[in-house]
Formats: C-alpha cells, sequence, structure tokens
C-alpha cells in the first residue's frame, strides 16, 4: 500500500507542477509583450506604405490603440 501512496502523491505533484509553471509563464509573457510590444509606429508605418496606403499620423495613433487595447483585453 505504500509505493500506490508514493505514486499517486508523485502523479499529484507533477500535476501541480505543470499547472503552476505554465500560468507562471504566461504571467511572465504578458509581461514580456507589454514592455517589448511585437509591433511599433515606425514598422505600422513601412506596412502601410508596402501596403500602398499613405499612413497618417491619425491611422498609425488609431491602429496602436487598437492593437493595444487587444493586448489589455486578453488578461
Amino acid at each position: 500500500m505504500g509505493t500506490v501512496w508514493v505514486v499517486l502523491i508523485a502523479i499529484v505533484a507533477l500535476l501541480i507542477g505543470v499547472a503552476l509553471g505554465f500560468f507562471i509563464a504566461r504571467k511572465y509573457m504578458m509581461n514580456y509583450l507589454k514592455k517589448n510590444p511585437p509591433i511599433n509606429e515606425q514598422m505600422l508605418r513601412t506596412l502601410m506604405m508596402q501596403m500602398g496606403q499613405k499612413p497618417s499620423q491619425k491611422k498609425i495613433a488609431q491602429m496602436m490603440r487598437a492593437m493595444n487595447g487587444q493586448m489589455d483585453k486578453k488578461k
């Protein structure tokens, strides 16, 4: 009976470790992406120019707000 308890405790500890590791990694990545966004205004301006649009500052600001709003909404 002692071996069963050891195996059961090991499985429970493994599951708790996996769940805890997932949430810690998720929190770390959300903070990292918030501090270092994957796209900035210059990249957005270049992208719009490549698509044949004339990027105005108003359009760029509007698109950046939309992207940041999506990141905040996912929290």
